[in-house]
């Protein structure tokens, strides 16, 4: 809980700047298009920086490494707060971006080696959760109060909350005892596994397939389903909802039936959104199937990146960072081509569109696993082991097969 309290800290802050665009372009002196590359700095860093972090940082302890990215985390917020110029709260929030790809990196690490490979799954929706957590309630209530106190305001009180997060993982994240030595070429030879990198494309293209859609959910909403827009809030905590029983569903059956949880989903995922196009007419029908949407998207996510933490072996820090990076590569990916399909011919219907086709080939890496994932034996093997004065227990731990 307490990784998944982290994460729910650094979702909101990826995402709320969002909505805090217009109160933060004239205070520094620029344009909101011009501030849009405030989100553009933080997925790049989530990008490119969370496996040059995850390599950086693959020596240290891996509580000093959480307390160390929420410091840097505090830090980066502390600097924007106090300047007025756009260029350092640009570099700021890719700073800022780094530390949240360093965290993530050793929280996936640490939640699955606690919780065994048995329940890797469900340890790793657990801290997902936190960021969708984050969409539901982080960034509405993040959003209002930028509104309400100003942006520089927020911005303090999610440094705040960032330093007591590092000192509560200082004191009740236990210390890890590395017993197999830790190599930075290791980590890199496991990303030759051709399974990895289906996980990874699984990764990539439900996200994108998903958030291609959110990215415009709303000119669908008002334009064709006649929504007022000040109910579209609401539609979005639908959205939300669903995504967080997605989480959910997809820790509870994923460990035990990985491919019967995930190909069904994924199926589901490319239909509730190619319904979207004839049936998002009606307020009713455009809700129910964008929490469809949401719903079976989301139930993939947790999935995918057990099964890709798992396949790294005795290597599974850099496999994490790179799982992160899919994630924003595909919301990166899909909104660019739901923008461009929003301008086309097919207007509003036209990122609904993309999504059901980016859903679609998901289900392309996903069957080329399912095979290897009925015959293999999935290696686990912890970077570390909390430290109880006990002697170490070994440092291989062998997983029974993933049952399809």
């Amino acid at each position: 809980m307490v990784l998944a309290a982290g994460t729910f800290l650094m979702g909101t802050t990826e995402f709320v700047i969002a909505g805090i665009l217009p109160d933060i372009a004239p205070d520094l002196g620029t344009s909101v298009s011009h501030a849009g590359l405030l989100i553009t700095a933080f997925a790049v860093g989530m990008i490119v920086g969370g496996p040059a972090m995850a390599l950086a940082t693959l020596r240290m302890p891996q509580r000093l490494t959480l307390v160390l990215a929420l410091a840097v985390f505090a830090a980066g917020h502390v600097v924007a707060a106090l300047t007025s110029s756009f260029t350092v709260v640009l570099a700021a929030r890719f700073v800022t971006a780094l530390a949240t790809g360093a965290f993530w990196a050793v929280g996936f690490v640490i939640a699955t080696t606690a919780a065994g490979p048995a329940n890797a799954t469900r340890a790793v929706s657990v801290m997902m959760g936190g960021l969708t957590l984050a969409n539901v309630v982080g960034v509405p209530v993040g959003s209002l109060a930028g509104h309400i106190t100003g942006w520089r305001a927020l911005f303090w009180a999610l440094a705040i909350l960032a330093a007591l997060g590092a000192m509560v993982i200082g004191r009740f994240i236990p210390r890890m005892e590395q017993h197999a030595r830790i190599s930075v070429r290791r980590e890199i030879r496991a990303l030759r596994q051709g399974r990895l990198w289906l996980a990874l494309a699984a990764a990539v293209l439900i996200m994108g397939g998903v958030l291609a859609t959110y990215t415009y959910i709303t000119p669908l909403l008002t334009e064709r389903a006649g929504i007022p827009a000040s109910a579209v809030p609401l539609v979005l905590v639908a959205f939300g909802a669903g995504a967080l029983g997605g989480t959910a569903i997809g820790g509870r059956f994923g460990d035990r039936r990985p491919m019967a949880t995930t190909i069904p989903a994924a199926a589901a995922t490319a239909l509730a959104l190619l319904a979207l196009i004839p049936l998002s007419t009606t307020p009713a029908s455009a809700v129910a199937l964008i929490f469809l949407m949401a719903l079976a998207g989301f139930t993939i996510n947790p999935v995918v990146t057990a099964l890709a933490v798992r396949f790294a072996g005795d290597a599974p820090t850099l496999t994490s960072a790179l799982t992160t990076s899919a994630y924003n590569t595909g919301i990166a990916a899909g909104s660019a081509l739901a923008g461009q399909a929003l301008a086309s011919s097919l207007g509003v219907t036209g990122p609904a569109l993309v999504g059901a086709l980016f859903a679609a080939l998901t289900l392309l890496p996903l069957t080329a696993l399912a095979p290897s994932a009925k015959r293999g034996t999935t290696r686990v093997v912890a970077r570390g082991a909390v430290d109880t004065g006990a002697p170490a227990p070994q440092d291989r731990a062998e997983a029974t097969s993933l049952h399809s």
